[in-house]
């Protein structure tokens, strides 16, 4: 499916606008916190309520979902696409991680806006938050990324 030309700036414009409550997670939001990780595509949580605000603001964009907002929520997961790739996690609460579930709404309370090149903010998942997400993939990209971004908790104390 090819769409109009991306810019990530109206992507990231498109997703402030929305009022859907969207987290950029995976290694996109690394990037957006400064780690030197490199990654093609995007990944966004979502709270289930707002899957029809964010497919409305990405469709000028050409950016297509896979799934109807109904299957969305039922699958938990669908894909935005044309010559991108953006994967969003459609639930109340991601994996637990040692015991503790993460809930959307506190994840959602405890943002980060991380300011894009133009002004543009980019709600990302606190830092501690942004770890817990990370341990949901159990793949070894992701243990190599919870080494980065704990090793920045450490120089930070935290948030940076």
């Amino acid at each position: 499916m090819e769409g109009p030309a991306f810019d990530e700036g109206d992507l990231f414009r498109a997703i402030a606008g929305s009022g859907a409550r969207v987290l950029l997670i995976g290694r996109r939001a690394m990037v957006a916190y400064g780690l030197p990780v490199l990654t093609a595509d995007y990944d966004l949580w979502i709270d289930p309520d707002d899957v029809e605000a964010l497919n409305a603001a990405l469709e000028p964009l050409g950016l297509h979902p896979s799934r109807s907002p109904a299957e969305a929520r039922r699958a938990g997961r669908y894909v935005l696409e044309n010559d991108e790739h953006i994967d969003v996690l459609v639930a109340r609460h991601g994996r637990p991680v040692e015991g503790v579930a993460l809930a959307h709404a506190d994840a959602w309370s405890r943002r980060r806006l991380l300011c894009w090149d133009d002004g543009t903010s980019i709600a990302v998942p606190c830092l501690d938050d942004l770890i817990r997400t990370k341990h949901w993939g159990g793949r070894d990209k992701d243990a190599a990324d919870l080494r980065l971004l704990e090793a920045l908790r450490r120089r930070t104390g935290g948030e940076p």
